[in-house]
């Protein structure tokens, strides 16, 4: 059977890239960066409300600005926003102390073959992984999966990001990023919620099975391409070169218009609706 001429490859990361267990590494980050922030004078319980309301606000938010103004909005509603200099110390965080939390992370060699292949062969990758995170934290999860970021033309990171998983509007602003419709991208997930939405806009899709996230409890795997990381590396080996790729992908922002038109133009089905009041701290897995 012929493969269908994708012009990108979109990874999701957590659990796909990275083999890492999501509850565990939440109680980590939080504990690290609570941990960090304490020296300033902010106590356990305002640092907890405000991360809560920050994340809740990135994904609930409607309004096409960049999901980290909705997390401080939310976030500086419980922490106090003269405490320090939130920038700087944040950045010095994310630097330095950040890092540390993926010291014991074991990578699984066959993600960054599945990478280098496809890189190899011209494909262009976008790491549309859920952007709720600072830009360096992507990179440093990337490096925990032994995977150099700069093989990416696009990392999802909630400077650069309007929207989340598993809103249709969040995949339609990376089809608007890579100037391609969604036919002609690969989605390669391991949840078939949050990864496989992207489907609603014509894309195909490789379930990853190492760690398969199943919020439905019902997916039925024969209807979409799946097997292990392995497994995938092999399948990517198969393919043949690319013959069209996108070019000039955007790395920050996209204009909203380009967003809007993107979803008119590919929205295909009922993709699922997003995560409402009860989208918890776990939720930032992808």
């Amino acid at each position: 059977m012929t493969q269908p001429g994708y012009r990108a490859v979109f990874f999701d990361l957590d659990g796909t890239l990275l083999p890492m267990e999501i509850d565990e590494f939440m109680r980590s980050y939080f504990g690290s960066l609570g941990a960090y922030v304490a020296r300033f004078g902010v106590s356990p319980e305002a640092f907890m409300a405000g991360m809560k309301a920050g994340i809740k606000n990135m994904a609930a938010h409607d309004d096409s600005l960049p999901n980290a103004e909705a997390f401080w909005e939310g976030y500086f509603a419980h922490v106090d926003r003269e405490a320090c200099d939130w920038p700087v110390e944040l950045d010095h965080y994310y630097e330095h102390e950040f890092g540390k939390i993926g010291a014991d992370v074991v990578p699984n060699p066959a993600a960054a073959r599945a990478v280098n292949t496809l890189v190899a062969k011209g494909y262009p990758l976008v790491l549309a992984t859920m952007p709720m995170f600072p830009e360096r934290a992507v990179r440093w999860r990337l490096a925990w999966a032994g995977i150099d970021p700069s093989q990416f033309a696009r990392l999802t990171h909630f400077q650069n990001s309007t929207s989340v998983k598993p809103k249709a509007t969040y995949y339609a602003e990376n089809l608007a990023a890579c100037g391609v419709a969604g036919e002609d991208v690969l989605m390669v997930g391991n949840n078939t919620v949050e990864d496989f939405s992207i489907c609603a806009l014509g894309a195909d899709a490789y379930l990853v099975t190492d760690h398969l996230l199943d919020p439905t409890d019902h997916f039925d795997l024969a209807t979409v391409k799946h097997g292990t990381m392995e497994e995938f590396a092999a399948w990517a080996e198969a393919l043949p070169a690319c013959a069209n790729p996108a070019t000039d992908i955007e790395a920050g922002l996209v204009p909203t218009a380009a967003r809007d038109a993107a979803l008119a133009s590919n929205l295909t089905g009922d993709a699922p609706k997003a995560p409402g009041k009860d989208f918890s701290i776990s939720g930032m897995e992808g």
